[in-house]
């Protein structure tokens, strides 16, 4: 009685094959972590100072900064990514590329935190 033998390899490269995102991936997650900063800095803006005398109220203001800060820096590095992506490089440009992108970062950071 001769059993069936698995092909291992086979099975690895199928289950391994790489997959291609969906084309709107980027569209939605800048706008999951724009809905995200948004509704931290809402919770932020409600929240009373004169409630900082009772530790147990720190929760959700400190989670809303802890949440809202790292949404706000990915938002941030996606759109710098994003940029840097579109724009040509070699290594004539470094410097330049790198100059564009810390004002990439500064411009995005103004335009997350700047009206607020």
């Amino acid at each position: 009685m001769t059993e069936a033998v698995p092909n291992f390899e086979g099975l690895l490269r199928e289950a391994l094959a790489p997959v291609e995102p969906p084309a709107d991936l980027v569209e939605r997650l800048e706008s999951t972590l724009t809905s995200i900063t948004e509704m931290a800095a809402d919770e932020l803006e409600a929240w009373e100072l004169s409630a900082m005398r009772d530790p147990r109220n720190w929760v959700r203001p400190a989670a809303a900064l802890v949440v809202g800060g790292t949404a706000a820096g990915a938002l941030v590095l996606l759109r710098a990514r994003r940029r840097a992506h579109t724009s040509a490089g070699g290594l004539d440009g470094v410097r330049e590329s790198a100059e564009r992108a810390i004002q990439d970062l500064g411009r995005e950071t103004r335009k997350l935190f700047g009206d607020r």
